[in-house]
């Protein structure tokens, strides 16, 4: 049996991009194992990240990680999807290969609930598809 090879995504608050990220790939890519974690982590997942993850059949039930515990181990890859946290992590003091593919904040859209969910379905449908050439 041949080991996962395993991937950091990092963003800013670890309470959307990144979280969406870890939980598409440990869901869809059974050769990885995704973690997640942010430079300035949030208190929680942010419910609409978990809502848009459901609505395709992803149950997460991640909590945010400071980038700073992963800094001993071990990745294949390391990815910021976010500028903010390319900027804060300029380089990756652990150890792995390291790639920059930022997505918008969903956090940041205002509006109607229903226009609010539209910008975290956008990001997590972008995620989903840019995934595969990511993880190549």
């Amino acid at each position: 049996m041949t080991a996962k090879r395993t991937v950091l995504f990092l963003c800013t608050g670890n309470s959307c991009r990144s979280q969406m990220a870890e939980a598409i790939t440990n869901a869809r890519f059974p050769d990885w194992r995704a973690f997640s974690a942010g430079t300035h982590p949030a208190a929680i997942v942010h419910p609409m990240t978990i809502r848009v993850l459901e609505e395709i059949g992803i149950a997460h039930d991640g909590q945010p990680k400071a980038a700073d515990a992963f800094r001993d181990r071990e990745f294949d890859l390391v990815v910021t999807v976010c500028d903010d946290a390319n900027e804060e992590c300029p380089v990756w003091l652990g150890k792995g290969r390291r790639l920059h593919h930022s997505f918008p904040d969903p956090a940041r859209a205002l509006g109607t609930v229903e226009r609010r969910l539209a910008a975290f379905r956008l990001v997590r449908d972008r995620i989903s598809d840019s995934l595969p050439q990511i993880l190549a």
